[in-house]
Parts: structure tokens; C-alpha cells; sequence
């Protein structure tokens, strides 16, 4: 069976990625006609994050940015960006605090670890690999962390252990505090999403062979 049908197995040990979420997510709209943008300097992420703790005010304690979502103003000064027009969202961002633990949503293998350095990059990145005789082998990888706390690859989690943590400005690749959760089949794999967090218009129709929706993979 192959993701996302394999988490109604029974079987399969299905965990929340974040523990003690509570109360409904503020859903931040990161696309170009997005109130959040207006009149900020989109690579001034500490007064974003302002902005951002502002709108999400004592009503709400965590939030998410969708998957699929355009995202032309906040990469607009993105070069590599631009030349590819890749401005689509393959992730789901989920904002949470500072320092916020990780935990893995099935039994994994760290398949890389490391940190890409560089403005608007993943910063601290996990990617998990998931195997078992009830799915066919997929990975979920994980931007923005902690650089200090990564796991070695190889190492070994199962589902509900904690493998990383929530990184800072300086170490998170200059970005509001959040995870981009991405699910990669092998055929992504093998065709570089590990490193492709956009896509471009003419891609959608291969996404979900290659990025499908990370949204079930999410669970409270």
C-alpha cells in the first residue's frame, strides 16, 4: 500500500509530529495578496515573526501555512526562485515556538541530517525515511531546525520519539519560526525534492507522484 492510504492500517503506528497542540491553528496566508506581507520586508523575518505574534495574539497557540499555496512575493527575491518560477508550496508549514520538540509520525531512519546554509534556506534539516511491510518506502523531511540538535543519519526512531527541535533565525536559514513538513516519494527522491521546496505551475500535475500532500502525514 503506498502513502497516504497506509495510515488507515491499523498496523501502522501513526504519531503527532507536535504534542499538546490546543484550540484551533491561525492559518497564516503566505500568498501574494496576503495581508501579513503588506508593508513588511519579507526577508525581515524578526519583525515578520512580529507581525506574526501580533495576529496569532492569546487565541492562538500554534498555526500552519498550506500546502500548494503560491508564494511570488515572499520569494520574489529569490534568484534561483525566479529563474524556475518555482513559487508553489510543497510543504506544510507548522508554526510553533522556539525550541519546540519534534517527534516522528512513524517508525524512522534518519536518511540525511545536516544544515543548508544561506537566506531562505532549510537552515537545520532532518529527512526520515519510512519502511515497512505494511507501505511501500516514502520519506518526510523537516526545514528550519536547530543546527545543535540534529540527529546522526542512521539513527534509528520510533514513532513518537523526539529526533529535532525548532531553530532560531540564525540557524534556521532567516525564517519565521516553524517546520516545513514535506513527504517525498523515492521517485522524488531520485529527482532532487530533498532539495526543491517550490515547484513551478507546470509541475503540479507530477506532485503527487513525487510531493504528495504532507497534510495526512499531520496529525494532532
Amino acid at each position: 500500500m503506498y502513502y497516504p492510504f497506509m495510515l488507515f492500517n491499523e498496523k501502522v503506528d501513526h504519531r503527532p509530529v507536535f504534542t499538546g497542540l490546543q484550540g484551533d491553528p491561525y492559518v497564516a496566508d503566505l500568498s501574494p495578496r496576503s495581508p501579513l506581507l503588506r508593508g513588511v520586508d519579507v526577508r525581515d523575518q524578526k519583525k515578520f515573526q512580529q507581525v506574526l505574534d501580533h495576529r496569532m495574539g492569546s487565541q492562538y497557540r500554534w498555526g500552519f501555512s498550506p500546502y500548494l499555496e503560491r508564494r511570488d512575493t515572499l520569494l520574489g527575491d529569490c534568484p534561483q526562485m525566479v529563474a524556475d518560477q518555482r513559487f508553489i508550496h510543497l510543504g506544510l508549514d507548522v508554526i510553533v515556538g522556539l525550541g519546540t520538540p519534534l517527534h516522528a509520525p512513524l517508525d524512522a531512519t534518519v536518511a540525511e541530517s545536516g544544515y543548508e546554509s544561506g537566506e531562505g534556506n532549510y537552515g537545520g534539516y532532518v529527512l526520515l525515511k519510512h519502511q515497512s511491510p505494511y507501505f511501500e518506502t516514502f520519506y518526510s523531511l523537516y526545514g528550519h531546525l536547530c543546527k545543535d540538535r540534529l540527529p546522526e543519519a542512521g539513527s534509528p526512531f520510533p514513532a513518537g520519539a523526539t529526533f529535532a527541535e525548532i531553530g532560531d533565525f540564525h540557524e534556521n536559514g532567516n525564517w519565521f519560526y516553524h517546520t516545513h513538513i514535506q513527504t517525498i516519494t523515492q521517485k522524488g527522491l531520485d529527482r532532487g525534492y530533498v532539495s526543491k521546496g517550490y515547484c513551478a505551475q507546470a509541475d503540479l500535475l507530477a506532485m503527487n507522484d513525487l510531493c504528495p500532500s504532507p497534510i495526512p502525514l499531520f496529525k494532532r
